[in-house]
Order: structure tokens, then C-alpha cells, then sequence
């Protein structure tokens, strides 16, 4: 079978592709602005990408037409679907119907740190043994993909996103997935796009709670009352929590501050365990992630202290704390938070880790909920762990963020050109600094700008 993917460089859809090639099928795509990782990706697998959206495109022509969330009526290739007659179906559905029928599905859902847990997820069932299947929205460096069918009776882990489906279809993309074992890591508002307030997405969740079967688990991050508002309406699973709170059965400990050595506690019925998690990532958040991946894992079968030891060989996927680069002793460092509590997280386990030098924050603010200045008034504040901080102020974001470089915590400075700014980070930097990016896009390719004018400037 011939299918084309519209919007195939986006994180979902290019690892449909790569599942899509794994089932025998040949594969093509359509998308604009394309960028890596998931354009390498693709290229590395011999799928074939058409720049920009066109009926051309759908020649010859495929059997199927699967159709990604970010396109909409009155694109030209998605209109010649409809005029031809094409069939057509969304990412999430094709995903259900095509490859997790008689798996054993793990969901991982939450406003922030959905690639990093189903990451952990993944590289503690394979550690085991146990061979996933697995869609990431990020690529996995200890895996080097972000999809693959895996070992045909195996779990399949899937980064389950509460963002709408298709044009054709606005349900949120999890309810399609039915998983037996579902971890809602944290809820607040964001995509304001397509969600009117919170207490919408909270209505979203709780059809994800509806659809994780009797049999199965939930397990919960503790402390979030957006999720204890979900599980008041309703659930009719065994619910399982994790956290920080004493009662709660899996809990963690940090035995360093910047949460790279932590201690798992697991007290849930006849069981009382523990383990020591001493491993490459740091930050309080990334530790509440493993814990999380833990628990699923051990639901699966994966002894604690086995699970605790792998944790010491996990890579963060692409684009998560990834460091791009080392220039003069000057690190470069990708990372793709976009959310107001995300940066402040990504900035806050950073600094705990940093012994020497100043943490530089590079912060592009472009996802569609900035874009509308929904969260704008908790941007200042969320640079607070940096000791500098320098906006970036992308093409049609037609809000200013003049007010938030006036409100920052710490020195502050706005650019509106590309090459201002890596001009403005290399006259800065010296030698021990971390400069942080931070976007959930392209950047123009800043990171590599960067890296050359460094070298440059340092004679390197």
C-alpha cells in the first residue's frame, strides 16, 4: 500500500512514517519549513519528502492519505484529497487501527515531560528485554528513532498528546490510543489555541481516564490538583500515585541537590522496596519523570532494581538538555521548553547542576499558545534561575515582549534579528558559561550560527 503523509516532519507524523516503512508500506510526504531532527530522520530512512503543499504531490496516486493536525481547509494538497475522492484518516486513528490492536498500550500524557518519561519508559522495557514498540514525540538517543514497531506481543509506549486530533476530527489525539496502563504526569493550561481554560483540558483528560480499561493502571502524579479534579469525575481504574507525598506508594528522595542521585521508594500492599537512582540527568522534574517510567515499568514486570541501575545508561532524547556543543569551554545547549514552567524547570535543574560559570537563557517564544500571549505574564519570572536572559522576538508574534524583558528578574535583553543575537551571545560568553536555547521549532538553525561564530571568534 501506497501512503502519503501530510505534515510529515512534525514529531508525530514522521514517526508514523517510519512505522508506516517498518509495516512494508511504501511511504511519501508532503511538509513545509522542515527542520531537524525529524527531516534527518527521515531522509536516513529513504522516505520521500515534497517541499511545500501541492496536488502534485499526490501523484502517483497513494491509497491512502494520512492527514496531520497542523493542516487545515484551504491548503492545496488537502483540498485535492477532498476533490479526488482520496481516502483519508487522521495520524492518532491510523496509529490505533494499524498497530496497537493486541498491544499492550502505555500512554503517557501531561502538559510537560511526556518525550523525556516515554523515553525512560521505553529504555526500561528494552533494558529488560522486553523489545517496545514505541511512538516518541522527540528522537530517543539511546534508541536512535523515535518509532519502531518493536517485538510483536511487547508493550508499546506512546506519547499521548491532549492537542486535537485532526481538521476532521477534534477530539484530543490520546482518546484514540486505549491503554492499559495511562500516566498523567501534570496538568495546567496551555494551547490556548484550541482550549478555552483549563477546566477544557481537564475534560479532555478525563476522556482518557474513561478509556484505560478495569484491568489496567493509572498512575498520578501527586500535588496536581488539575489531575485530582480529572479523577473526581470519575474513574474506574486502580489509581496508583507517585511523588514526593508520604502516602504515596511510589515516591522519591533526592540525595543530591540537583537530583542526579535520588532514592525510589516503592510501599504499595505486600511490597516495600527501594533502590538508588544515580544517573546523567539532573533536575527535580527529571527525577519525578523516571519515577513515573519506574512504576510503569514495574507494572510490566521490570524489577525495581533493575529498572533503578538502566536509568544510569539513559540518554535524553533530542533537543532535551542535549548539548549541541562545546566551544572554548563555553557550552551550547538545546532543550525544548516552551512553556513558562518548562523553561523555569529546564533553567532551575540546569543551575543546580552548574558548579562554575553563568547560565545564559536563549528563549524563543513560538508555540501557538505564545503566540496569542495567553501565558505572557509568567514569562519574566520563569527566567529566574539564569543570569542572563536574552528574547527573541520571532516573525509574527504580534505581541511585544518589550514588558517582559522590562519585567525580568535578571539582566535582560531583546533582539529581533537572528544574527543580532548570536552576535550578542559571542560577545557575551566566556569561557564555563551554558548557553540554554529554548523553543519548540527550528530557530533558524541558531545552534550551528552559534557554534561556528564561536569557533570563529575564538580562533577555533
Amino acid at each position: 500500500m501506497h501512503v502519503h503523509i501530510l505534515g510529515i516532519c512534525g514529531t508525530f507524523m514522521g514517526s508514523l512514517a517510519l512505522l508506516a516503512r517498518e509495516l512494508g508500506h511504501t511511504v511519501s510526504g508532503s511538509d513545509a519549513g522542515v527542520y531537524p531532527p525529524m527531516s534527518t530522520q527521515l531522509e536516513e530512512a529513504g522516505i520521500a519528502l515534497c517541499e511545500g503543499y501541492a496536488p502534485a504531490n499526490l501523484e502517483p496516486r497513494p491509497d491512502l492519505v494520512v492527514i496531520g493536525n497542523a493542516l487545515s481547509r484551504g491548503n492545496p494538497e488537502v483540498e485535492a484529497v477532498l476533490d479526488l475522492g482520496l481516502p483519508y484518516v487522521s495520524g492518532p486513528q491510523w496509529l490505533a487501527e494499524q498497530v496497537l490492536p493486541g498491544r499492550r498500550v502505555i500512554a503517557v500524557a501531561g502538559t510537560h515531560g511526556k518525550t523525556t518519561t516515554a523515553s525512560l519508559v521505553a529504555w526500561l522495557l528494552e533494558s529488560a528485554g522486553l523489545a517496545p514498540g514505541f511512538l516518541i514525540g522527540g528522537v530517543p538517543r539511546n534508541f536512535g528513532v523515535s518509532a519502531r514497531l518493536g517485538a510483536p506481543d511487547a508493550p508499546f509506549v506512546v506519547e499521548a498528546d491532549e492537542y486535537d486530533t485532526a481538521f476532521f476530527d477534534k477530539r484530543s489525539k490520546f482518546v484514540h490510543y486505549r491503554p492499559e496502563i495511562a500516566i498523567l504526569g501534570n496538568l495546567e493550561f496551555d494551547h490556548a489555541d484550541i482550549f478555552e481554560d483549563l477546566a477544557a483540558i481537564e475534560r479532555q483528560f478525563h476522556h482518557l481516564v474513561r478509556t484505560v480499561p478495569g484491568r489496567g493502571r493509572l498512575l498520578v502524579a501527586d500535588g496536581e490538583p488539575a489531575l485530582e479534579r480529572v479523577l473526581a469525575l470519575g474513574a474506574w481504574t486502580p489509581t496508583v500515585r507517585f511523588g514526593e507525598a508520604a502516602e504515596s506508594p511510589w515516591r522519591l528522595e533526592l540525595e543530591r541537590e540537583d537530583a542526579s542521585r535520588f532514592r525510589v521508594i516503592h510501599q504499595e500492599g505486600n511490597v516495600d522496596e527501594d533502590a538508588v537512582v544515580d544517573w546523567p540527568l539532573t533536575g527535580a522534574y527529571n527525577a519525578r519523570n523516571a519515577l513515573a517510567a519506574l512504576a510503569a515499568a514495574h507494572a510490566c514486570g521490570v524489577d525495581l532494581a533493575r529498572g533503578a541501575a538502566a536509568l544510569s545508561r539513559f540518554e535524553t532524547p533530542r533537543r532535551r538538555q542535549e548539548l549541541r556543543g562545546e566551544v572554548a569551554g563555553i557550552q551550547v545547549i538545546d532543550d525544548f521548553a516552551h512553556h513558562p514552567t518548562a523553561i523555569a524547570a529546564t533553567l532551575a535543574g540546569l543551575r543546580a547542576a552548574t558548579a562554575r560559570g553563568r547560565l545564559l537563557a536563549v528563549i524563543e517564544p513560538r508555540s501557538n499558545t505564545m503566540r496569542l500571549g495567553t501565558l505572557r505574564e509568567s514569562l519574566a519570572e520563569s527566567v529566574a534561575c539564569a543570569d542572563l536572559a536574552f528574547w527573541y522576538q520571532p516573525p509574527g508574534l504580534d505581541w511585544s515582549l518589550e514588558p517582559v524583558m522590562a519585567a525580568s528578574p535578571v539582566p535582560a535583553r531583546l533582539e529581533q534579528a537572528l544574527e543580532a543575537l548570536v552576535a550578542a551571545l559571542v560577545a557575551e560568553a566566556r569561557p564555563y558559561d551554558r548557553i540554554v536555547v529554548m523553543s519548540n521549532g527550528g530557530f533558524g538553525g541558531i545552534h550551528d550560527k552559534l557554534l561556528a561564530a564561536l569557533k570563529e571568534a575564538h580562533g577555533e
